[in-house]
């Protein structure tokens, strides 16, 4: 569970709109805004980050923050699937990166554009972004959920560095707010990634 406490809406759009990101506020319809928050914690195996969808509706925002990772757990920062190591997502805004298709089997958020991540490949276990290597491209980093029926405890296999929702009814939730956005501005999706140090 993520200990630091979620900012607001107005606060989190305050911060990205002081980076220059795009905020959507189309009042027709859910113009859904995904933020991510990677909390300052270096412990790799919890769910101790956000996940937030939020869109504007009535001249009013609706607001949903879940407990998830941001970054990949100890298990592939140990035994990284790519030669160049694990794959930590870069903060920042990508515009139109993900779709609503398949992550393995199952209905997810899936990376549809480049993006970039940093390589994390000393094997020691913990985030530590400094020094390492950045990778632009498409490495199936896709916003998805954890274990299918209930909320997992530790990361372990869940993420090799996706965006993972601890809680499958969260993530549920998610995918209907997406296939509502999907109804009215398409099949496109934008994140972005902001860190606690923001706030």
């Amino acid at each position: 569970m993520a200990t630091f406490q979620c900012p607001d809406v107005h606060t989190i759009i305050n911060v990205m709109q002081g980076k220059g990101y795009r905020v959507f506020e189309n009042r027709k319809g859910h113009d859904l805004n995904l933020v991510g928050i990677r909390t300052s914690s270096v412990d790799a195996n919890t769910f101790n980050d956000w996940v937030t969808a939020f869109y504007i509706f009535n001249d009013d925002w609706n607001f949903f923050a879940f407990p998830a990772t941001t970054d990949p757990g100890t298990f592939y920062r140990k035994e990284p699937l790519n030669v160049k190591g694990t794959a930590v997502m870069k903060p920042g805004q990508y515009r139109g990166a993900y779709k609503i298709g398949k992550h393995k089997q199952y209905k997810a958020l899936e990376q549809k554009k480049p993006m970039t991540v940093y390589r994390d490949a000393n094997r020691d276990g913990r985030l530590d972004t400094a020094g390492m290597e950045e990778d632009t491209g498409n490495y199936k980093t896709n916003i998805h959920r954890s274990n299918a029926h209930r909320p997992s405890v530790v990361v372990g296999k869940w993420s090799a560095g996706c965006q993972v929702l601890q809680d499958p009814d969260h993530f549920a939730f998610l995918l209907m707010l997406c296939e509502r956005s999907k109804s009215k501005f398409g099949n496109s999706f934008t994140y972005s990634l902001l860190e606690e140090g923001d706030f």
